[in-house]
């Protein structure tokens, strides 16, 4: 009943259409009696009385009668479309802006095939249940009432007779639901897993091709495309097992119909018309009975998807604007502070104890093994986790206090992990500022060194980059992303090995055009090269969630640990030399 009353809901202004298409379901299906009626007339007061002044009449009236239905059937379709149309519309807007707002924890408990198949699926589903089930259902009950109702007007005992078999009906369509639903919501489960599996190979395509893995994703997706076939087999085995005890019960009805009907006639208790309507109205008793399987089928679909669905509508974001929330009025100087910072996701304490401040304007390089937590902690800037113990201030504002969007559109950040859209390349810079000049685009491309190879592209600007960047190398969708990332003209950029992919000389002409940038920013850069950090103004080594070393790259050479040891595998210097502090600012 929750599902029902969910789905009412988002019907919004189109509710009155589903309404008005059930209200001409109900009308149609009661037409239906209405020609059987006439038979009899025809039969007993026309064809055996042999009274002809009445047949064109009522062959008439027959006629219009099934042109009527006919027209209200179309407006019937023609309103539980359009409500069931607009209400998954407004459903899958309302799913998609939910899973925009979730956080990190949501897409980890989810995986991204599942939430396609919630998003198609089981939307259509709901469609399906709203639009079909609905009026297959009122159908069935009106035509089943409607048809009952004259037949005792005209015989009770052989009303009776007819009813006696729905009981057994009852009993084998209550069994056939208890068997049914536990098997829709593992069915729908497999669909998920099969979805997932497709949808992972597609994205990771190039890592298949790389490893030559290609026979081992066919025969991964033919097993969980094989599980789901045959799972989906033995459902439709369960319902066609059923099926022919539900339509011999209804056909049954038919022998009733001969075999008392004949009985009554042979007595003088029923005419030969009232004979023909109940011959007539025998498939109006016998079908609603014969769609109950159809009927709970299609609703144990429904509410298997609907629980899917509910899960996404009702998922609430751990992380979200504050009551007391500070709307940004002017823009942020940049300036960054961590206060003993700890953070720890499920049972593992990711981050430790970090204590730093960096000045607006500032560069802060961050350094680190594997798994240290460099990329953990510069999401805790832009609030993708928050912090378990400890503040993160910017401005000497607790992230916390400001307003996401607010906080977010000041941070520009280029991750190792590039994703760029299919979209013109023009489109992809300019992401985070839609309004951005052309001129501005070109501006930022070149202090990104992007422009160069943007312009050998096929169509320049207007290139279509495809998704995640298909066709550019790494270093030159690295290139792209810091551009989009600069287009924002942030107060505080984030670069996570942003130049990893790209050669020294590129990376130095990077770096020089990060010196000399137009607007005020405070730089926070990821690398695993010394060469990356060596200009910052501080420079910060994570160990396992620990700040180990912190200083200049000067003091840092001069402390001989972590980064020392880094500085001189990349520098071909042997660490044992007691003397490297003449080099070191000539090194790279």
């Amino acid at each position: 009943m929750f599902q029902l009353k969910w789905l009412w809901k988002y019907m919004g202004e189109k509710r009155w259409m589903f309404v008005v298409g059930l209200v001409l379901a109900a009308i149609t299906s009661s037409i239906l009696i209405i020609n059987p009626m006439l038979s009899q007339k025809l039969i007993d007061e026309v064809i055996t009385p042999q009274n002809t002044a009445m047949l064109i009449p009522i062959l008439a009236i027959m006629m219009g009668v099934q042109l009527l239905r006919l027209s209200l059937r179309y407006l019937m379709v023609v309103c539980l479309e359009t409500s069931s149309q607009t209400m998954m519309q407004k459903m899958r807007k309302h799913m998609f802006n939910v899973i925009q707002n979730e956080d990190n924890g949501f897409f980890t408990r989810i995986r991204t095939g599942d939430l396609m198949t919630r998003m198609t699926n089981d939307l259509d589903m709901l469609r399906h249940a709203m639009a079909f089930i609905a009026h297959n259902s009122v159908d069935s009950i009106v035509t089943f009432v409607a048809a009952l109702t004259y037949l005792c007007t005209v015989n009770w005992q052989l009303t009776l007779s007819l009813l006696a078999i729905t009981p057994f009906i009852i009993v084998v369509t209550r069994l056939f639901s208890k068997i049914i639903s536990p098997r829709y919501v593992r069915l729908r489960r497999k669909l998920s897993d099969l979805n997932t599996v497709a949808q992972e190979n597609i994205e990771g395509n190039r890592v298949v091709k790389a490893f030559a893995r290609e026979e081992f994703e066919k025969e991964k997706f033919e097993e969980k495309n094989k599980d789901y076939r045959d799972y989906n087999y033995g459902t439709s085995v369960v319902g066609v097992k059923f099926s022919p005890i539900l339509d011999l019960l209804s056909q049954s009805m038919t022998v009733i119909t001969i075999l008392v009907g004949g009985v009554l006639m042979i007595n003088g208790q029923l005419s030969a018309g009232e004979l023909m309507a109940f011959s007539s109205l025998t498939w109006a008793l016998a079908n609603p009975l014969r769609n109950l399987s159809t009927i709970i089928n299609d609703l144990q679909r429904f509410f298997a998807s609907c629980d899917m669905i509910i899960e996404i509508f009702y998922a609430q974001p751990s992380i979200v604007d504050r009551q007391n929330a500070i709307e940004k009025k002017e823009r942020l100087k940049g300036k960054i502070e961590f206060q003993d910072v700890s953070l720890k996701l499920g049972n593992t304490e990711v981050l430790k104890h970090l204590n730093f401040t960096v000045e607006p304007g500032q560069t802060l390089g961050i350094m680190g093994s594997t798994g240290s937590g460099k990329t953990t902690l510069i999401n805790m800037l832009a609030r993708f986790y928050e912090a378990t113990e400890g503040r993160v201030l910017v401005d000497d504002v607790d992230v916390c206090q400001y307003k996401l969007n607010d906080l977010r559109s000041s941070i520009g950040m280029a991750m190792q992990d590039v994703f760029l859209f299919s979209d013109t390349v023009d489109g992809n810079i300019a992401y985070g500022n839609p309004d951005l000049p052309f001129d501005s685009v070109v501006q930022y491309a070149k202090a990104a060194d992007a422009d160069s190879f943007i312009r050998r592209l096929e169509d320049g600007y207007d290139t279509i980059i495809g998704e995640r960047g298909v066709g550019l190398s790494g270093g030159q969708r690295q290139r792209i992303a810091l551009a989009r990332a600069l287009a924002v003209e942030p107060p505080i950029l984030i670069l996570d090995d942003t130049t990893s992919a790209v050669d020294m000389e590129t990376e130095q002409y990077i770096q020089g055009q990060l010196k000399d940038l137009d607007f005020s920013c405070t730089k926070v850069i990821v690398s695993q090269k010394v060469s990356s950090v060596r200009d910052a103004d501080q420079i910060i080594i994570l160990d396992e969630g620990e700040i180990i070393e912190h200083g200049t790259h000067q003091e840092l050479i001069e402390k001989k640990g972590y980064y020392y040891k880094i500085w001189a595998l990349q520098n071909s210097v042997d660490i044992e030399q007691p003397d490297v502090g003449g080099d070191q600012h000539g090194a790279q």
